[in-house]
């Protein structure tokens, strides 16, 4: 499938994404190695293959190395135990994480190091003393890919978790890849029951603390910054609800075959479609609609709405990337 899936009409070009100050980290990475002893190299959970940079594992093999497998909670935790085996196989040690987990990672010691959910946050080595009996220092190190990245499955992963900029490969691309899994693994049907149920329960879950007409039940800020967030999940719960129910009309009245390139670009670009009314976009708002339709589709997908993913197989294994 992953093949399949790179070999799609609207999968072409290589991808080039390698920003001024990733050429200057990699090359201070190198020498600041010299001076680690132990690497904990981050990877993203749902990717734990193609989020490795390839550049520099030469030199991480070399280290006492753990492979910090992060985003944890949007993964396939069915998965997890398998994908632990296939490193420790390799005589790798790895550890499943959720950073915004007190329980996974100590943040407090390193409240300092500034993080962020996209990509080029961290531009710059930075050092931090988080013991002094006996004395460590923590090295910070930006994110990093490789110069180029010539597989376009490898380079689709890595845009559709969020490692390149969306506009670098196009909005509409990672939402037709992310389409495209979701159809070849069949999702849309789990979502059948949706179309016999209402999404009132949900939403009233999300409401409490508002009055009937919406407005802020307290003229104290906290109260209204907490209601607003409400608001926004409501929205996103809706959302949602509407989205799944869309691919799932979608996907049902497809008679096409899913082996097919052109059947399943025609059911992608129905669903994108549909999608516009899920999302209450304007049906002649034109690559403008398009575009929002794709960036609220993905950001679904991001904050674990749609499923949870690991997107990489085991090599020479029978598991696959899977969604539950």
């Amino acid at each position: 499938m992953a093949k399949k899936l790179g070999e799609m009409a609207f999968n072409r070009g290589a991808i080039n994404w390698f920003p001024g100050h990733m050429a200057a980290a990699t090359r201070a990475i190198k020498e600041r190695l010299k001076l680690a002893d132990l690497v904990l190299e981050v990877r993203d959970a749902r990717i734990p293959l193609s989020s490795a940079n390839a550049d520099l594992q030469s030199i991480l093999s070399q280290k006492r190395r753990i492979i910090v497998l992060n985003k944890k909670d949007l993964t396939n935790s069915n998965l997890i135990q398998k994908w632990t085996q296939h490193f420790d196989q390799h005589k790798h040690c790895s550890h499943f994480a959720h950073a915004h987990n007190k329980n996974n990672i100590n943040k407090e010691k390193l409240k300092r190091a500034t993080v962020g959910p996209l990509p080029g946050v961290t531009q710059d080595i930075a050092g931090f003393k988080i013991a002094n009996r006996p004395s460590i220092y923590v090295l910070d190190t930006p994110g990093i890919l490789v110069p180029n990245i010539p597989d376009i499955d490898t380079g689709l992963k890595l845009s559709l978790t969020g490692a390149i900029k969306d506009s670098i490969v196009g909005e509409d691309r990672v939402a037709q890849y992310l389409l495209a899994i979701l159809n070849t693994h069949r999702i849309p049907l789990h979502w059948k029951d949706l179309e016999s149920k209402g999404h009132e329960d949900s939403a009233h879950m999300f409401s409490e603390g508002r009055t009937g007409d919406g407005s802020e039940v307290s003229p104290h800020q906290k109260k209204k910054k907490k209601n607003v967030k409400s608001n926004r999940m409501i929205n996103t719960e809706d959302h949602t609800i509407e989205v799944k129910k869309a691919l799932f009309r979608t996907f049902s009245g497809f008679e096409g075959n899913l082996e097919n390139e052109d059947d399943l670009e025609h059911l992608i670009e129905s669903q994108l479609i549909a999608l516009q009314k899920a999302f209450r976009v304007p049906p002649n708002s034109g690559e403008v609609g398009r575009n929002k339709v794709s960036k609220k589709l993905v950001h679904l997908y991001r904050i674990g709405n749609l499923g949870h993913y690991i997107l990489d197989s085991i090599p020479n294994g029978t598991s696959r990337g899977a969604i539950v």
